[in-house]
């Protein structure tokens, strides 16, 4: 494991007007670290996820991602960097299957590992059984899977995730919690913002703000 932190805040600070959106918060993450933010609603939890993607500026300290500022406009950190912060834009004539796949090629390259790869992940998230449905005929914790599954198919050093528990149940639950221990064994950075007490419970350590 690399003795560099990959993700990395130094008294980031965001204000709007005389409102503090993210109070300053400093922390590191190692490669292979799975990191919690935490805090009541309002105290800065996406403002922070968003920083870290660069779609949220900051009023004071910094930010970086692989070592480097974080900067959306280059390659190398959206490469680098995969999110479920934002709803991801879906086709709604394309099936879920044909979509995880159509961005595991994307990245991968139109060969036959992009389709195994996006049937692997469909598989980990339970979704085998609806991959020839559409994205509005499946529930809302469906919906969540699928979004997830289109975040996790594509290569990423670092992944941003706000309240993956959204719409799921338990079991569910513990299937992300299961899915996100394993990828950040094999050297994947996660930082989640979560009320979920079982996906803390999974962490390697926490950001508590607010």
């Amino acid at each position: 494991m690399s003795g560099v932190p990959v993700i990395a805040a130094d008294r980031a600070t965001v204000t709007l007007g005389e409102t503090t959106l993210l109070a300053a918060t400093t922390f590191t993450v190692m490669p292979g670290e799975l990191w919690g933010v935490t805090g009541s609603n309002g105290s800065g939890k996406t403002t922070l996820l968003r920083a870290f993607l660069g779609s949220r500026s900051l009023t004071d300290g910094s930010c970086s991602v692989g070592g480097e500022p974080v900067d959306m406009a280059k390659p190398a950190h959206r490469r680098l960097v995969a999110s479920l912060v934002e709803p991801i834009p879906v086709a709604r004539d394309m099936t879920l299957r044909e979509q995880v796949t159509l961005v595991a090629a994307s990245w991968y390259g139109n060969a036959p590992e992009a389709a195994e790869h996006a049937g692997r992940i469909i598989e980990q998230l339970g979704l085998a059984s609806l991959g020839e449905r559409f994205p509005h005929q499946v529930s809302s914790g469906q919906a969540q899977l699928f979004s997830l599954a289109l975040t996790f198919v594509r290569p990423a050093g670092v992944v941003l995730l706000d309240e993956p528990e959204r719409h799921l149940d338990d079991h569910r639950i513990d299937l992300v919690a299961g899915l996100l221990t394993e990828r950040a064994r094999e050297g994947t950075a996660f930082l989640i913002a979560t009320h979920e007490a079982a996906l803390v419970e999974a962490c390697d350590g926490r950001v508590e703000l607010g």
